[in-house]
Protein backbone atom coordinates (compact mmCIF):
# COMPACT_ATOMS: atom_id res chain seq x y z
CA UNK A 1 0.00 0.00 0.00
CA UNK A 2 0.98 3.58 -0.68
CA UNK A 3 0.80 4.53 3.13
CA UNK A 4 3.39 2.38 4.12
CA UNK A 5 5.88 3.43 1.16
CA UNK A 6 8.84 5.64 1.44
CA UNK A 7 11.27 7.53 -0.68
CA UNK A 8 15.02 6.00 -0.73
CA UNK A 9 17.48 8.96 -2.37
CA UNK A 10 20.91 9.06 -2.97
CA UNK A 11 22.59 12.06 -3.40
CA UNK A 12 25.55 10.75 -6.01
CA UNK A 13 28.31 13.28 -5.34
CA UNK A 14 31.82 12.70 -4.22
CA UNK A 15 33.18 12.93 -0.73
CA UNK A 16 34.86 16.77 -1.52
CA UNK A 17 31.91 19.21 -2.75
CA UNK A 18 29.65 19.54 0.62
CA UNK A 19 29.14 22.81 1.42
CA UNK A 20 31.95 22.53 4.53
CA UNK A 21 34.56 22.27 1.98
CA UNK A 22 33.27 24.20 -0.56
CA UNK A 23 35.99 27.14 0.30
CA UNK A 24 38.94 24.54 0.68
CA UNK A 25 39.16 23.04 -3.33
CA UNK A 26 38.73 24.62 -6.46
CA UNK A 27 37.00 23.00 -9.80
CA UNK A 28 40.24 22.72 -11.22
CA UNK A 29 41.71 20.42 -8.13
CA UNK A 30 38.82 17.91 -7.81
CA UNK A 31 40.52 16.27 -10.58
CA UNK A 32 43.60 15.74 -8.54
CA UNK A 33 41.77 14.81 -5.16
CA UNK A 34 41.48 10.83 -4.27
CA UNK A 35 38.34 9.44 -5.37
CA UNK A 36 35.81 7.20 -3.24
CA UNK A 37 32.43 7.78 -5.40
CA UNK A 38 32.50 4.57 -7.21
CA UNK A 39 33.87 2.36 -4.28
CA UNK A 40 31.03 3.64 -1.87
CA UNK A 41 28.56 3.59 -4.84
CA UNK A 42 29.31 0.07 -5.84
CA UNK A 43 28.89 -0.83 -1.79
CA UNK A 44 25.17 0.98 -2.00
CA UNK A 45 24.31 -0.74 -4.88
CA UNK A 46 25.21 -3.97 -3.31
CA UNK A 47 23.11 -3.45 -0.19
CA UNK A 48 19.99 -2.44 -2.17
CA UNK A 49 20.18 -5.06 -4.27
CA UNK A 50 20.36 -7.56 -1.19
CA UNK A 51 17.32 -6.22 -0.09
CA UNK A 52 15.25 -5.95 -3.81
CA UNK A 53 14.45 -1.97 -3.30
CA UNK A 54 15.17 0.49 -5.65
CA UNK A 55 16.14 3.84 -5.16
CA UNK A 56 16.30 7.71 -6.93
CA UNK A 57 20.04 9.06 -7.36
CA UNK A 58 20.34 12.48 -7.95
CA UNK A 59 23.71 12.55 -9.92
CA UNK A 60 26.12 15.16 -9.98
CA UNK A 61 26.98 16.12 -13.82
CA UNK A 62 30.15 16.30 -12.79
CA UNK A 63 30.11 13.18 -11.74
CA UNK A 64 27.88 11.59 -14.51
CA UNK A 65 30.72 13.07 -17.06
CA UNK A 66 33.45 11.69 -15.29
CA UNK A 67 32.71 8.05 -14.57
CA UNK A 68 29.20 7.51 -17.20
CA UNK A 69 29.79 3.83 -16.55
CA UNK A 70 28.96 3.93 -12.98
CA UNK A 71 25.53 5.50 -13.79
CA UNK A 72 24.51 3.63 -16.50
CA UNK A 73 25.24 0.91 -13.96
CA UNK A 74 22.85 2.01 -11.32
CA UNK A 75 20.59 2.75 -13.97
CA UNK A 76 20.66 -0.51 -16.22
CA UNK A 77 19.56 -2.23 -12.11
CA UNK A 78 16.46 -0.59 -12.30
CA UNK A 79 17.06 2.45 -10.32
CA UNK A 80 16.01 6.09 -11.28
CA UNK A 81 18.42 8.89 -12.75
CA UNK A 82 18.19 12.28 -11.20
CA UNK A 83 19.61 15.59 -11.62
CA UNK A 84 22.06 16.89 -9.08
CA UNK A 85 23.27 19.69 -10.81
CA UNK A 86 26.79 20.05 -12.24
CA UNK A 87 29.18 21.73 -10.32
CA UNK A 88 26.92 22.06 -7.02
CA UNK A 89 26.83 25.59 -6.68
CA UNK A 90 24.50 26.48 -4.55
CA UNK A 91 21.46 28.11 -6.51
CA UNK A 92 20.96 30.93 -4.48
CA UNK A 93 24.47 32.07 -5.47
CA UNK A 94 23.64 31.91 -8.87
CA UNK A 95 21.73 34.15 -11.52
CA UNK A 96 18.61 32.81 -13.27
CA UNK A 97 21.37 32.31 -16.75
CA UNK A 98 23.84 30.67 -14.36
CA UNK A 99 21.53 28.38 -12.90
CA UNK A 100 19.72 27.60 -16.80
CA UNK A 101 23.55 26.55 -17.62
CA UNK A 102 24.86 24.64 -15.11
CA UNK A 103 21.37 22.66 -15.29
CA UNK A 104 21.26 22.09 -18.66
CA UNK A 105 24.74 20.61 -18.38
CA UNK A 106 23.95 18.03 -16.09
CA UNK A 107 21.12 17.07 -18.11
CA UNK A 108 23.31 16.59 -21.07
CA UNK A 109 26.06 14.63 -19.25
CA UNK A 110 23.17 12.30 -17.61
CA UNK A 111 21.57 11.91 -20.70
CA UNK A 112 24.60 10.63 -22.16
CA UNK A 113 25.38 8.29 -19.57
CA UNK A 114 21.67 6.65 -19.60
CA UNK A 115 20.56 7.43 -23.04
CA UNK A 116 17.36 9.69 -21.44
CA UNK A 117 16.86 12.76 -20.06
CA UNK A 118 16.04 13.29 -15.57
CA UNK A 119 13.10 14.19 -14.60
CA UNK A 120 13.52 15.58 -11.02
CA UNK A 121 15.97 17.70 -9.86
CA UNK A 122 17.60 18.24 -6.03
CA UNK A 123 19.50 20.98 -5.58
CA UNK A 124 22.97 21.00 -3.42
CA UNK A 125 22.78 21.83 -0.16
CA UNK A 126 18.54 22.66 -0.52
CA UNK A 127 19.92 25.52 -1.92
CA UNK A 128 16.44 26.37 -3.16
CA UNK A 129 14.73 29.61 -0.73
CA UNK A 130 12.72 32.48 -0.90
CA UNK A 131 15.36 34.44 -2.81
CA UNK A 132 14.57 31.82 -5.90
CA UNK A 133 11.32 31.10 -6.75
CA UNK A 134 12.57 31.99 -10.13
CA UNK A 135 14.52 28.09 -10.09
CA UNK A 136 10.97 26.66 -10.50
CA UNK A 137 9.92 27.87 -13.67
CA UNK A 138 13.21 27.12 -15.21
CA UNK A 139 13.45 23.64 -14.09
CA UNK A 140 9.42 22.94 -14.96
CA UNK A 141 10.56 24.81 -18.67
CA UNK A 142 13.58 22.58 -18.81
CA UNK A 143 10.88 19.29 -18.57
CA UNK A 144 11.53 18.55 -15.15
CA UNK A 145 8.62 17.08 -13.75
CA UNK A 146 9.10 16.92 -9.94
CA UNK A 147 11.97 19.03 -7.59
CA UNK A 148 13.18 17.85 -4.11
CA UNK A 149 14.87 20.89 -3.18
CA UNK A 150 12.59 22.62 -0.20
CA UNK A 151 13.78 22.02 3.56
CA UNK A 152 10.97 23.20 5.90
CA UNK A 153 13.65 24.36 8.96
CA UNK A 154 15.35 26.81 9.75
CA UNK A 155 19.32 25.99 9.25
CA UNK A 156 22.22 27.89 9.12
CA UNK A 157 22.92 27.50 5.75
CA UNK A 158 19.60 26.60 3.73
CA UNK A 159 15.75 25.82 4.71
CA UNK A 160 12.16 27.12 4.00
CA UNK A 161 10.43 27.42 7.70
CA UNK A 162 7.18 28.06 6.63
CA UNK A 163 7.53 25.76 3.26
CA UNK A 164 4.82 23.00 3.18
CA UNK A 165 5.77 19.70 4.39
CA UNK A 166 4.17 17.10 2.54
CA UNK A 167 4.46 16.34 -1.52
CA UNK A 168 2.69 18.99 -3.26
CA UNK A 169 1.52 20.42 -6.88
CA UNK A 170 3.34 23.38 -7.88
CA UNK A 171 1.01 25.76 -10.51
CA UNK A 172 3.73 27.89 -12.04
CA UNK A 173 3.05 31.65 -12.99
CA UNK A 174 4.49 30.51 -16.38
CA UNK A 175 1.58 27.70 -17.10
CA UNK A 176 3.40 25.19 -15.81
CA UNK A 177 3.16 22.75 -13.19
CA UNK A 178 6.09 20.86 -10.74
CA UNK A 179 5.69 18.36 -8.56
CA UNK A 180 7.60 19.10 -4.90
CA UNK A 181 8.96 16.51 -2.72
CA UNK A 182 10.13 18.09 0.74
CA UNK A 183 12.76 16.48 2.90
CA UNK A 184 11.01 14.82 5.60
CA UNK A 185 10.33 16.84 9.27
CA UNK A 186 8.00 16.25 12.07
CA UNK A 187 7.01 18.97 14.66
CA UNK A 188 7.72 19.36 17.81
CA UNK A 189 6.47 22.32 20.03
CA UNK A 190 5.27 23.92 16.94
CA UNK A 191 9.03 24.04 15.11
CA UNK A 192 9.86 21.78 12.22
CA UNK A 193 12.78 19.04 13.14
CA UNK A 194 14.51 17.44 10.15
CA UNK A 195 14.56 13.57 10.62
CA UNK A 196 15.88 11.35 7.54
CA UNK A 197 18.63 12.18 5.77
CA UNK A 198 22.00 13.48 6.06
CA UNK A 199 23.98 14.37 9.65
CA UNK A 200 20.08 14.26 11.29
CA UNK A 201 19.67 10.87 10.29
CA UNK A 202 23.82 9.40 10.41
CA UNK A 203 24.19 10.72 14.15
CA UNK A 204 20.73 10.67 15.97
CA UNK A 205 20.10 6.81 17.45
CA UNK A 206 17.73 4.16 15.64
CA UNK A 207 15.59 3.62 17.55
CA UNK A 208 14.38 7.75 17.04
CA UNK A 209 14.84 7.53 13.45
CA UNK A 210 12.63 4.68 12.75
CA UNK A 211 9.97 6.12 15.91
CA UNK A 212 9.44 9.28 13.84
CA UNK A 213 9.25 7.27 10.42
CA UNK A 214 6.53 5.11 11.58
CA UNK A 215 4.32 8.57 13.06
CA UNK A 216 5.12 10.33 9.43
CA UNK A 217 3.41 6.78 8.03
CA UNK A 218 0.33 6.93 10.40
CA UNK A 219 0.16 10.26 9.08
CA UNK A 220 -0.08 8.62 5.66
CA UNK A 221 2.92 10.33 4.70
CA UNK A 222 6.67 9.45 3.30
CA UNK A 223 9.68 9.38 4.37
CA UNK A 224 11.95 11.23 2.16
CA UNK A 225 15.42 9.43 2.91
CA UNK A 226 18.44 10.95 1.37
CA UNK A 227 21.77 9.75 1.78
CA UNK A 228 24.96 10.61 -0.01
CA UNK A 229 27.82 7.71 -0.97
CA UNK A 230 30.79 8.79 1.58
CA UNK A 231 28.69 8.56 4.28
CA UNK A 232 28.86 4.80 4.58
CA UNK A 233 32.65 5.06 3.85
CA UNK A 234 34.51 3.65 7.68
CA UNK A 235 37.26 5.33 6.36
CA UNK A 236 37.39 9.15 4.22
CA UNK A 237 39.76 11.24 3.30
CA UNK A 238 40.40 13.61 6.03
CA UNK A 239 41.43 17.43 6.55
CA UNK A 240 43.24 17.93 10.12
CA UNK A 241 42.29 21.64 9.49
CA UNK A 242 38.59 21.68 10.51
CA UNK A 243 36.90 22.75 13.38
CA UNK A 244 35.84 20.62 15.74
CA UNK A 245 32.07 21.03 14.52
CA UNK A 246 33.41 20.17 10.95
CA UNK A 247 34.94 17.38 11.58
CA UNK A 248 31.18 15.59 13.53
CA UNK A 249 29.00 17.04 10.32
CA UNK A 250 31.29 15.70 7.77
CA UNK A 251 32.96 12.34 9.68
CA UNK A 252 30.74 11.43 12.54
CA UNK A 253 29.42 8.22 12.53
CA UNK A 254 30.21 7.17 8.89
CA UNK A 255 31.57 4.28 10.47
CA UNK A 256 28.42 3.07 11.86
CA UNK A 257 25.80 4.38 8.92
CA UNK A 258 25.77 1.51 6.83
CA UNK A 259 24.47 -0.67 9.94
CA UNK A 260 21.72 2.00 10.37
CA UNK A 261 20.67 1.77 6.85
CA UNK A 262 20.86 -1.86 6.27
CA UNK A 263 18.22 -1.49 9.74
CA UNK A 264 16.11 1.09 7.48
CA UNK A 265 15.90 -0.98 4.84
CA UNK A 266 14.78 -3.97 6.53
CA UNK A 267 12.38 -2.33 8.63
CA UNK A 268 10.08 0.07 5.97
CA UNK A 269 9.40 -0.35 2.52
CA UNK A 270 10.98 1.98 -0.07
CA UNK A 271 10.53 2.84 -4.09
CA UNK A 272 11.78 6.13 -6.05
CA UNK A 273 10.25 9.22 -6.22
CA UNK A 274 8.79 8.78 -9.58
CA UNK A 275 7.39 5.37 -8.76
CA UNK A 276 5.37 7.04 -6.02
CA UNK A 277 4.22 9.98 -7.92
CA UNK A 278 2.84 8.15 -10.44
CA UNK A 279 0.69 5.76 -7.51
CA UNK A 280 -0.49 9.16 -5.73
CA UNK A 281 -1.08 11.60 -9.06
CA UNK A 282 -4.59 11.51 -8.40
CA UNK A 283 -4.36 13.22 -5.32
CA UNK A 284 -5.76 16.75 -5.68
CA UNK A 285 -3.07 19.71 -6.11
CA UNK A 286 -2.60 22.65 -4.51
CA UNK A 287 -1.15 26.05 -5.30
CA UNK A 288 1.80 26.97 -3.82
CA UNK A 289 4.45 30.64 -4.09
CA UNK A 290 7.19 31.30 -2.30
CA UNK A 291 7.09 35.11 -1.12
Amino acid sequence: MIENLNLLTVDLEEWFVVEILSDRFSREEWYQLPSTVEKNTVRLLELFRSHQVLATWFVLGWVAEKYPGLIREIAQEGHEIACHSYSHNRVNSMTPDMFRKDTELSIEMITKAVGRRPVGYRAPSWSIDTTTPWAFEILAELGFEYDSSIFPIKHDIYGIPSGPRKMFKMNLENGRTLYEIPASTHRISGKNIPVAGGGFLRHSPYWYSRSIIRKLNKQQQPAVVYIHPWEIDPEPPRIESLSIMQKYRTYGSTSVFYYKLERLLNDFEFTTVSNYLYLSKKKPSIGFHVE
